[in-house]
């Protein structure tokens, strides 16, 4: 008879532990904020966070050609955020933001990966080491604002860490692209 309210007490603390437990894991990270495009223009939302940028944002980005978003990581970065840019080399081409970016504001540090390497798909970015955005929608107006497309804001230290580390390896294996003639001479 002794044995039972000894177990009836073991059992009750386990289970206020966990429940704590459990609460603490609620309690560390909010749910994270999820956008659709086109329902919601996930263009806005895109510059709303790169906007509140105070230290430093690394994008991961398959095509980067939407304006808007372009011109908030150029007015980021005048303001002293550290801005890295990855892109997938097949991307280059007339409608992408390198000379933009190489004129506009020289800090902005892009890089491309290599010809001959697989795709480089991401469209994510950490910013200050809180928030990560993350989804299906590219950064182009049509990405954004016309397609079926989804957009993650993620406000978590520890998914913000990780996706970092990541940026760190791809972007330590990209290239930089030499200036070309009509960079140089505008």
């Amino acid at each position: 008879m002794t044995r039972l309210p000894f177990r009836a007490g073991v059992g009750l603390s386990l289970g206020l532990i966990l429940a704590f437990v459990s609460l603490l894991r609620c309690l560390a990270d909010p749910a994270p904020a999820i956008h659709y495009a086109p329902v919601e223009n996930l263009e806005q939302a895109d510059v709303t966070l790169i906007d509140r940028a105070e230290h430093d944002i690394d994008i991961a980005a398959y095509v980067l050609t939407d304006w808007p978003v372009m011109r908030a990581l150029i007015r980021a970065a005048g303001r002293g955020v550290r801005v890295r840019i990855y892109m997938d080399g097949r991307r280059i081409g007339e409608r992408e933001p390198t000379p933009l970016f190489r004129l506009a504001n020289p800090e902005i540090e892009m890089r491309f990966k290599r010809p001959g390497s697989p795709l480089m798909h991401l469209k994510s970015y950490p910013i200050d080491g809180r928030w990560l955005r993350t989804g299906a929608a590219n950064f182009s107006a049509s990405g954004l604002k016309r397609q079926d497309n989804d957009l993650l804001v993620i406000d978590s230290q520890a998914a913000a860490e990780a996706f970092k580390r990541r940026f760190e390896a791809i972007f330590a294996q990209g290239e930089t692209l030499p200036l070309t003639a009509t960079e140089q001479n505008p």
